[in-house]
């Protein structure tokens, strides 16, 4: 059995009902959340729905969430992993 592809947009949609869950989670209106993260509403509405996002705007909105740390986490130890990996050549 082939899995199809990851695209990127699969993946930004991911992330963005993510967010959402956090956000609807804390209670939290599009408009709440991007006043406290001083973006506007049309920000997170496109993050949430897997619309173009800049990087910097994702980890801010996961460090209102205080998912960095896992975030962090997950990217060391996927490094440490690829760092362990002994080359052939």
């Amino acid at each position: 059995m082939f899995l199809k592809p990851l695209k990127i947009k699969d993946c930004k949609i991911e992330i963005g009902l993510w967010i959402k869950a956090l956000r609807k989670q804390e209670k939290l209106s599009q408009q709440e959340l991007a006043d406290k993260l001083n973006v506007s509403r049309l920000t997170i509405q496109n993050v949430e729905s897997g619309k173009n996002f800049t990087i910097d705007t994702m980890l801010k909105v996961l460090l209102h969430f205080d998912k960095m740390t896992e975030l962090h986490q997950f990217i060391l130890e996927r490094r440490s992993e690829q760092e362990t990996i002994t080359s052939l050549y």
